[in-house]
């Protein structure tokens, strides 16, 4: 069966909900919203403060969004679960009610029936598939977006951890995706300026790769080769797979970087904050691949301090690590060395040719990004990271008149996805930790002259 093919064996048992149940759900998000709209209207009529009306606006449309991905799999949990890690840059007026909601998008999801899943072990691995177990427990341990995850061991006694992708995954993914591309100007309204458009457009180019567990393996035998017998991480080697079942060795963990934001002591955030950046930016150095989904939920902690990846679904292939140019743009930011930033940024195509911008003000737009790079140990936070936000979608050159002029590459991509997505679990952390010595020993380019 060819992958993502919309056969027979994908319509006999779909993801929980009809196609038209799971459309009327998303479908119903803007109506809701144009209701609340034209409430909040006729509170201010009556004299409410328009900030006021804007608020209880924005809780009941998160309320109603958070409820509806949750309720879904497919690409309304896989862009809740992307979204997730922006939390941090909401008003924490805003975040409060629903940052609980937003941590069970990054780490669970509701289950498929036993019968289900072993109708999909069955067409996977063959009419004996109990054969290659000794045992196999039909409760799932995690769920997210397109499978679930099942403990059982393996015939050689080995613990495994068996992933299996939902029925009608990839025709729901697709539809789901469509469906919120074509909704996008309501997610603003949680965070006003935040655009989701490239967010979706990434996570629909990335569809077919995610969906095909044959090209996860080989991504994830990759990161454990690389990271075999490593002191503190953990990625699980893989022990078979079909292009729907992937069997991984068994992590035994205490958790997630969910549960460290959630509860987690300042002495631990800054550990798991730590071991986590190191991961993403030293991962590509030593693997040639970049682990690009960092949500929480991948990011498992062991009770012996070392930090467990999985899900290798996405990542960019980096043979030679990061580009040069990132790393040598920091340093030149650092510098404070404009007319190098700026030249390197038309090098590079983020400036194209012909747009007219002042090297003073590229330098003062990316300043506060480059920040944790400039001191020894940087504290992120979440009032920081909406600082940040606040700051380049505000009218004026230094903010939405500079973010309208800088282009982003087609290869710099996903890359860009990781690092945003990466600085707001961070944010989400509270964390503290030497990052720039991480970008020191692992981002090529910026390790000459970094002023201390």
């Amino acid at each position: 069966m060819a992958q993502g093919d919309d056969s027979s064996d994908d319509r006999k048992t779909v993801m929980p909900g009809s196609a038209f149940g799971r459309t009327a759900r998303l479908a119903a998000l803007p109506v809701g919203f144009a209701g609340r709209a034209t409430l909040g209207v006729g509170k201010r009529m009556v004299g409410r403060p328009a900030q006021a009306v804007l608020t209880d606006v924005q809780r009941r449309t998160a309320d109603q969004i958070f409820s509806v991905l949750g309720q879904l799999k497919g690409g309304a949990m896989k862009f809740g679960q992307a979204m997730s890690v922006f939390e941090a840059a909401l008003p924490d007026e805003l975040a409060g009610p629903y940052r609980e909601a937003l941590t069970k998008l990054q780490d669970a999801a509701p289950a498929m029936p036993a019968s289900t899943v072993h109708g999909v072990l069955e067409n996977e691995l063959g009419e004996f598939w109990r054969d290659r177990f000794t045992s196999f427990d039909d409760t799932p341990v995690a769920a997210a977006s397109i499978g679930q995850v099942h403990r059982a061991v393996w015939a050689d006694g080995r613990d495994v951890a068996v992933k299996i992708q939902y029925p009608g995954a990839a025709r729901a993914l697709r539809a789901d995706l469509r469906q919120i591309a074509r909704l996008s100007r309501l997610f603003s309204i949680l965070a006003p300026g935040l655009d989701v458009k490239p967010l979706i457009a990434e996570l629909q180019a990335r569809v077919e790769e995610e969906l095909d567990y044959s090209l996860e393996a080989a991504s994830q035998a990759v990161f454990a080769a690389a990271y075999a017998d490593d002191p503190v991480y953990l990625v699980p080697g893989v022990v078979a797979h079909t292009e729907r079942v992937l069997v991984s060795e068994w992590i035994e963990s205490t958790g997630s970087l969910a549960q460290v934001i959630a509860t987690g002591s300042q002495e631990e955030r800054d550990l798991r904050g730590e071991q986590f950046a190191r991961f993403l930016i030293g991962s590509p150095r030593r693997s040639g691949l970049l682990h690009a989904d960092p949500h929480p939920g991948n990011f498992r902690t062991l009770a012996d301090g070392r930090l467990g990846v999985v899900d290798f679904g996405a990542v960019a292939h980096l043979e030679h690590g990061f580009p040069p140019a990132i790393g040598t743009l920091l340093r030149h930011a650092i510098a404070g060395d404009a007319e190098a930033v700026t030249q390197g940024l038309r090098d590079e195509g983020f400036i194209r040719p012909g747009v007219t911008i002042e090297p003073t003000t590229i330098a003062a737009y990316v300043a506060p990004f480059v920040e944790p790079a400039t001191v020894e140990r940087f504290s992120f936070s979440r009032i920081w990271l909406r600082d940040q936000l606040a700051r380049v979608t505000a009218p004026g050159a230094e903010g939405m008149g500079t973010a309208m002029k800088v282009n982003l590459p087609p290869e710099y991509l996903l890359i860009h996805r990781v690092w945003t997505g990466a600085i707001g679990v961070l944010s989400q952390l509270e964390a503290t930790a030497p990052f720039q010595q991480i970008l020191q020993e692992d981002l090529p380019g910026f390790a000459h002259d970094v002023e201390q």
